[in-house]
């Protein structure tokens, strides 16, 4: 007979409505908010899904700020604040992926105004009541009830026009919510079985979306696991990985969802034998023998970048990186090595296998 341990399991979701064509309820959850006017965010590229958005609400929608980017610079953040004053909006649409997200938590913050998220990719923000916001090259983040979504709607023919290639790269960005959730200082079971199988649905989704780009049952599997992967990242606290990946995409300016595809299975070596139970979970979902050389060896069959000379990370700069990142204490199951951090980034940076 197995005996649960003691724990705490606290957990904010917001409301879910999940499924193809799910976009056609969006004037029902305006109405459920509460509220008459929405800005719609977006970056650039993805102005046309905000247009189709404004087409379903018509003269609700009160604009579109459409220029949402990484890492929510503090400028861009209060831009799109005096925007939404402006236009005496009463509520946001965020439709895209976690720089969309990102930017509707940073208007909510100092604000309150409610956030309706409408995620096309599989970033997982939306499902946390994390923010991040960078200022002079530096990204801070930190937690807020007020950012947290009140409404998500995940609809997978939104994701049909997200390539394969970010396909990949941001459902393996997810995994790496869940995986660092199986090993955290607050994790508990309940937790660890919805980080489980968000892998383990991100795990067989990804491939078939590769394989079939237009397959919607392989994107809605994806989502799914996204969804379970970002709650857990709401759930519970990250490690080192979510750190790294901080200092590399808020210092450097690295693509987010690549830098999280590269660095993790390092993180999952550095950390894998101060967290064996964790890892064995992840080697399971991922139906591999061990968790680090599994996701390495996934992401490469599935033709994303190992490397972080590949997206721009200069070698220079490997010294200071290790060192930003050792900076400041900050719970990981392995203590935090700058020696070790060096090696981990040296091999992230020339793309070899993870060693321990």
């Amino acid at each position: 007979m197995t005996s649960v341990p003691s724990f705490v399991f606290d957990s904010a979701i917001p409301r879910v409505v999940f499924g193809a064509g799910s976009l056609r309820h969006l004037e029902r959850e305006i109405d459920l908010l509460g509220a008459r006017r929405a800005l719609v965010l977006c970056t650039r590229e993805q102005r046309a899904s905000a247009e189709a958005v404004q087409a379903i609400i018509g003269d609700r929608c009160a604009g579109i700020f459409d220029r949402a980017v990484m890492h929510v610079p503090i400028e861009t953040a209060r831009e799109a604040r005096a925007l939404a004053k402006e236009l005496q909006a009463d509520c946001a649409i965020a439709i895209g992926g976690g720089s969309t997200t990102g930017l509707g938590k940073a208007i909510a913050l100092e604000s309150a105004l409610p956030i309706l998220a409408i995620p096309t990719t599989y970033a997982g923000s939306e499902m946390t009541p994390i923010y991040g916001i960078t200022e002079n090259g530096l990204k801070k983040t930190g937690r807020d009830a007020r950012v947290l979504p009140k409404t998500v709607i995940y609809d997978p023919e939104l994701t049909l026009s997200l390539p394969a290639k970010l396909s990949v790269t941001s459902g393996i960005n997810a995994i790496a919510h869940a995986a660092e959730g199986l090993y955290a200082q607050d994790v508990n079971p309940i937790t660890s079985l919805l980080a489980e199988e968000g892998i383990r649905a991100l795990a067989q989704g990804l491939p078939r979306i590769v394989a079939e780009p237009g397959d919607v049952a392989a994107r809605a599997d994806a989502l799914y696991g996204a969804w379970l992967c970002g709650a857990v990242l709401g759930s519970v606290g990250m490690s080192l990985h979510h750190k790294l990946c901080h200092t590399l995409g808020g210092s450097y300016n690295l693509p987010h969802a690549e830098t999280h595809t590269i660095v993790l299975p390092h993180a999952l070596a550095y950390n894998a034998a101060a967290a064996p139970e964790a890892m064995s979970r992840i080697a399971r979902a991922l139906g591999a023998q061990d968790a680090a050389l599994g996701m390495y060896t996934l992401a490469r069959s599935l033709g994303a970048p190992v490397a972080l000379k590949d997206i721009g990370m200069p070698e220079e700069e490997l010294d200071r990186c290790a060192d930003i990142a050792s900076r400041n204490a900050y719970w990981n199951p392995r203590p935090i090595e700058l020696p070790a951090i060096r090696n981990l980034l040296d091999d992230a940076w020339r793309g070899r296998p993870p060693t321990r």
